[in-house]
């Protein structure tokens, strides 16, 4: 297998431009992403995908924000409108983990069906008195052990539909005062604190295939971003015992400083295997891609590994599953 450039990246628009066609195939992305500005008709994303991939010659990863509420692509009424998280679990109650199963395994058919094989869930941040606006209703809850069962019911729904989970953000988002798409937040937190309750969760799922990183400074271990921290990410590793696939966050968020090229090197440096980088001009992504390089070899294993989580969908009936979820969550 040909060694992957160290990137997942997007395309500007419905479909590709020969430049972008000949971007992708000299960087070689482990991955790419969607959003909506690549969103029209079923037709329309098949086509993108197949380009996408044809550009990089192989199956590669192609990865989503489908969570459901304010983050979702793929919107009504072409494809499902679903509840925020938040609303969803609490609609649900003692059936919550049942629902989010079902939740996860009904979107997983969509993606498939459009040649999308992963999806940027579970996101078990924890929901605190703080959380900021832009993450709360995207939370299952606020007690670890409630959010790792519900996180493992929203990976078990999309593997078994043939979708690779992305499990963020790791070590936890969720004590966050700031937007991090605007500014870098700090978490104030004492380790033993954050171990016992933020990063519980992730200890829970660190067998899923990927994860992606928080772009927050936990003062009890660091005064770099996470994303940018050797030790956090040592934290991530041998504490929490996530030994997958590392994506970043969006590189491009402004609460990472430095140049595009100082944060991508300090990424792969800080032991991240992987930097996503969107919403960018053709220009930012090229100088992602040089300097990111290609994968290390303990990187390329990992993504290698991730892959091998790919199996095809399980037979299901839609229909009846999509009676049974709105038979567990009314109205949800």
């Amino acid at each position: 297998m040909s060694r992957f450039g160290a990137t997942i990246l997007d395309a500007d628009g419905l479909t590709l431009t020969a430049e972008e066609v000949a971007f992708f195939k000299d960087a070689n992305p482990f991955g790419l992403i969607l959003f909506a500005r690549n969103i029209d008709t079923p037709d329309q994303v098949r086509r993108l995908c197949d380009q996408m991939r044809d550009a990089v010659e192989r199956e590669a990863p192609i990865t989503i924000d489908q969570e459901g509420g304010r983050v979702q692509r793929l919107r009504g009424p072409t494809w499902t409108e679903w509840s925020s998280p938040l609303d969803f679990v609490t609609a649900a109650g003692d059936q919550a983990e049942q629902a989010m199963y079902l939740r996860y395994r009904l979107i997983a058919a969509e993606l498939c069906d459009l040649g999308i094989d992963s999806n940027c869930a579970p996101m078990v941040d924890l929901a605190g008195p703080a959380t900021h606006d832009f993450l709360r209703n995207r939370c299952y809850g606020a007690s670890p052990d409630a959010v790792a069962r519900l996180g493992r019911a929203t990976a078990s729904g999309l593997l078994a539909g043939g979708v690779l989970p992305v499990l963020k953000h790791i070590p936890g988002h969720g004590r966050a005062t700031l937007d991090s798409h605007f500014g870098l937040p700090r978490i104030d937190a004492d380790a033993a604190t954050l171990m016992a309750e933020d990063f519980a969760p992730f200890k829970a799922l660190a067998d899923l295939p990927m994860g992606m990183t928080a772009h927050l400074v936990y003062d009890a271990f660091d005064t770099q971003p996470a994303t940018l921290s050797p030790k956090i990410m040592k934290v991530i590793r041998d504490d929490i015992g996530f030994d997958n696939l590392i994506m970043t966050d969006d590189a491009s968020m402004k609460a990472l400083s430095g140049t595009i090229e100082e944060i991508t090197t300090g990424a792969l440096a800080a032991g991240c295997d992987v930097v996503l980088h969107c919403n960018a001009p053709l220009d930012q992504r090229k100088r992602v891609a040089e300097a990111a390089g290609e994968m290390t070899d303990a990187a390329q294993a990992r993504a290698e590994r991730a892959l091998s989580f790919r199996n095809p969908p399980d037979d299901i009936d839609i229909d009846a599953a999509r009676a049974q979820l709105e038979a567990l969550v009314r109205g949800a």
